[in-house]
């Protein structure tokens, strides 16, 4: 975790600034000590990768003024401020005012380096976003909601940047849950045809005798119930694009049908003689291999012939696992902001169960399993995420953030009653608030 990232110490007493930062060496983090504030601001802006402890009482400018400087230059940098006993109000002042944590002396180093790992786990999470977006951004639109890493991933990102503004059509192979729409769809946003529906249908979801119905549509009186016209998916389509979700699973009697439309660019609704121009490009999707339905004769050649013109294979994670840690991440955000709770963060050792899981169920099941952690909801299959990989202190924490994100709910945000209900001290309370990422009224306790 702490690879690339740096932690500054700001300390005037030298025999203290060198001890701390030799615990700090010792647990394994790159640490650079400086003796004022001045001498660490000159390296210190909002791409600085790592995290700033500093005391509070310091020649010249303080360790408040320094808080105050980072709000303006690097507001996502962590701040740890080092203070005495007599400043224990200013210190929780400090974290009303954007302090990730304080350090009350004399300090043991395992209190030290515990903070600054926490620090460090949330600058991380941070910056590794930061870079993915910057990432996104640098491809110019390719597919910006495709994340990962793996080169089975860039290789998808280039296919679509090639193929996107043609006409081509293409299949998509891949497993059940592993993107194969939303790879669909990034072909579809980034075409001439983007303002013109995207409409996806499931082949597979359709039963047999409503099928030619759905796609083609019908006449009034067409048949027995059909009272009015209908439009058909695939007229519905025409102008944008047609998305045929497990296409091995259509009727042989509709394959020839759609074969048509394809290459006549042309349909007729049920109980209708009359053609309909049908301008579509159709983007197929498909798991397993449709060579194996074309030999048992439930699918015909041409038709697969007509689809496959550039063909795009998706692979299941477990074939590019360096993508699950990132995708995660951007799963437990998404999801933070769909519910309307704090994005929890990941540990190292989560990180590693997160790489060693099969994912069976793909994209679909990490999605899943990211939004019953930002929930507090683990069940079975994900509960190793979340407790068999975490240590006694790892689950006591997690048990101590439920049991403080209650109260405060309970106490409608109001620290103070909060903090007589837990029977603890408000200045203990803000310190485990801000280190949970929890959300309390400090305004009325002042």
């Amino acid at each position: 975790m702490t690879a690339g990232l740096q932690v500054i110490f700001i300390e005037d007493d030298e025999l203290v600034r060198r001890a701390s930062v030799q615990s700090l060496q010792l647990a394994g983090f790159e640490v650079a000590g400086h003796g004022s504030v001045e001498s660490a601001a000159r390296v210190i802006d909002a791409n600085f990768p790592g995290v700033i402890v500093s005391d509070i009482r310091l020649p010249g400018a303080s360790g408040l003024d320094l808080l105050a400087q980072c709000r303006e230059r690097a507001p996502d940098v962590p701040v740890i401020l080092v203070t005495g006993h007599g400043d224990i109000s200013m210190a929780v002042q400090a974290m009303r005012d954007g302090a990730y944590d304080f350090i009350e002396k004399p300090f043991a180093s395992e209190r030290l380096v515990e903070a600054v790992r926490r620090a460090l786990e949330r600058r991380t999470l941070v910056l590794e976003n930061q870079a993915l977006r910057r990432e996104l951004a640098d491809q110019s639109g390719v597919a910006p909601r495709i994340i990962g890493r793996s080169p089975a991933i860039e290789q998808v990102r280039r296919l679509i940047a090639n193929v996107a503004p043609t006409d081509a059509s293409v299949l998509i192979n891949g497993d059940t849950g592993a993107g194969k729409e939303l790879i669909a769809r990034s072909l579809h946003e980034m075409s001439p045809r983007r303002d013109k529906p995207f409409i996806a249908v499931n082949c597979g979801a359709l039963p047999e005798p409503m099928f030619e119905s759905e796609m083609f549509g019908f006449e009034a009186g067409a048949f027995t119930g059909a009272q009015k016209r209908r439009i058909g998916k695939l007229e519905h389509a025409s102008g944008g694009t047609l998305f045929l979700d497990e296409i091995e699973s259509m009727p042989l009697s509709l394959q020839v049908k759609l074969l048509r439309v394809l290459q006549d660019g042309v349909l007729e609704r049920l109980g209708s003689n009359q053609p309909v121009q049908a301008n579509l490009r159709v983007v197929a999707a498909a798991k397993g291999d449709m060579n194996e339905h074309v030999a048992d004769g439930t699918f015909r050649r041409d038709l697969l012939y007509r689809l496959n013109v550039v063909t795009i294979t998706l692979p299941p994670l477990n074939e590019r696992r360096e993508d699950i840690v990132p995708l995660f991440e951007h799963f437990l955000l998404d999801a933070a902001v769909r519910y309307g709770r704090p994005a929890p963060l990941i540990t190292d050792r989560q990180r590693a169960e997160l790489m060693q899981r099969d994912w069976p169920g793909n994209v679909r099941e990490l999605r899943n399993a990211a939004d019953r952690m930002v929930l507090g909801v683990m069940d079975d299959a994900s509960a190793s995420l979340d407790t068999a990989t975490q240590s006694l202190k790892e689950r006591a924490e997690q048990f101590e953030r439920a049991v403080i994100a209650e109260t405060l709910e309970q106490c409608g945000g109001a620290v103070a009653m909060a903090a007589d209900r837990l029977q603890v001290g408000k200045a203990t309370l803000y310190e485990k608030i801000k280190r949970y990422g929890l959300a309390a009224k400090g305004d009325s306790d002042r």
